[in-house]
């Protein structure tokens, strides 16, 4: 695969496409309605992404340091004062993730100086680069600091600075994302149009997706960390209706995964409410509300490809991997895409086959 280099996000993006038994096809990513069922329910990921990184000084040593926003326990507006994040010593995104320097060594009680901001280590969180950190100030200071002070976590493969608004999806509204919900990428108005008239529901949740990467092993095998999420009632009564029916719910992203999977861990049903999703999905995990889902195409090692064991087995997703580097997929929140339908158990398993496809061909679909 390839990294996407910028923020251009539909002009000839592909789609790979795993159907149930291991199949495999290639198809342009304007295909996706096409490729889904009448009946079925898409649910998408409306969280904005936040200015969360924040360059700033340690005030013990003088010494310059970045803070990655990475989480917070609750989605609450009032409720900005404690968060936890990642740190870094100096540089910025120009250099990679895993070549930055350690910031300096951090105890609880340190304050930091971010901009407008001040804020103090509350504790480390089992790492020395993994913090619990609280602002000083009341909700809306915080939030004005963080407008004014804060950019967009962005990685070295894109050179050119972001604006906050290329992080954000069509369907942006509460700004608690501190990474892109880039699946929601795939989908732009035409696309919501057309799944409309192909009578497939739109619904959406709020879910504040964190850090894709900390340039660290130790911690990287962490991710992704604990996420909190909101489920509105009228999502609820979809998922529901929709499971009702025998339509199958396609999360657009791996956030929209573990938000669904965690609210219906207790006995199957997705209540509405918020929640904080602390599990981790992968080959061990049986879903219970997810059929099918949208993604980046994401390199083997991450936390969301690892997701993706539970919905295909491992020689299908080798197989996927295989396909997505010798067809040159774009990976990276700018890149391409891939819809994996899950595999039941009891289903026979199938060689994968190439096809190729053009919006015409797709049209012609169902």
């Amino acid at each position: 695969m390839i990294a996407a280099t910028g923020p251009s996000r539909h002009v000839g993006a592909k789609l790979l496409v795993v159907r149930p038994g291991g199949r495999i096809e290639h198809w342009p990513r304007s295909a996706l309605s096409a490729l889904l069922r009448p009946g079925d329910l898409v649910v998408a990921n409306d969280a904005a992404t936040l200015p969360a990184s924040l360059f700033g000084t340690h005030v013990p040593t003088g010494r310059a340091i970045e803070v990655r926003l990475a989480g917070r326990r609750t989605l609450d507006p009032d409720r900005v004062n404690d968060f936890s994040a990642v740190v870094f010593g100096a540089g910025d995104f120009r250099m990679r993730t895993e070549d930055r320097p350690k910031p300096p060594m951090l105890t609880a009680g340190d304050r930091v100086v971010l901009g407008p901001l001040s804020a103090t280590v509350s504790r480390l969180l089992n790492h020395r680069r993994l913090i619990a950190i609280r602002f000083d100030g009341s909700p809306r200071e915080i939030w004005e600091g963080l407008a004014r002070h804060g950019k967009p976590i962005q990685y070295s493969h894109v050179q050119a600075p972001l604006a906050l608004w290329d992080l954000w999806t069509v369907l942006a509204g509460p700004p608690v994302a501190f990474e892109a919900p880039s699946a929601g990428f795939a989908l732009n108005w035409t696309a919501l149009a057309s799944l409309a008239s192909r009578g497939v529901r739109v619904a959406t949740l709020t879910h504040a997706a964190g850090l894709s990467s900390t340039g660290d092993p130790a911690l990287d095998a962490r991710l992704p960390l604990d996420e909190a999420y909101q489920i509105p009632l009228a999502t609820s009564r979809a998922v529901r209706d929709t499971r009702r029916r025998r339509g199958r719910v396609v999360a657009v992203g791996t956030t929209v995964v573990r938000a669904l999977e965690h609210a219906a861990s207790l006995d199957g049903a997705v209540p509405a409410g918020e929640g904080l999703a602390t599990q981790t999905i992968g080959a061990g995990t049986r879903l219970q509300v997810v059929d099918a889902i949208v993604s980046g195409a994401h390199e083997s090692g991450t936390s969301h490809h690892e997701l993706l064991r539970a919905f295909v087995d491992d020689a299908t997703l080798t197989r996927v991997d295989h396909e997505l580097e010798s067809w040159r997929y774009r990976t990276h929140e700018f890149g391409d895409s891939i819809l994996v339908e899950r595999t039941v158990a009891d289903e026979p398993r199938s060689l994968s086959v190439r096809q190729t496809a053009t919006t015409e061909d797709a049209n012609a679909i169902g």
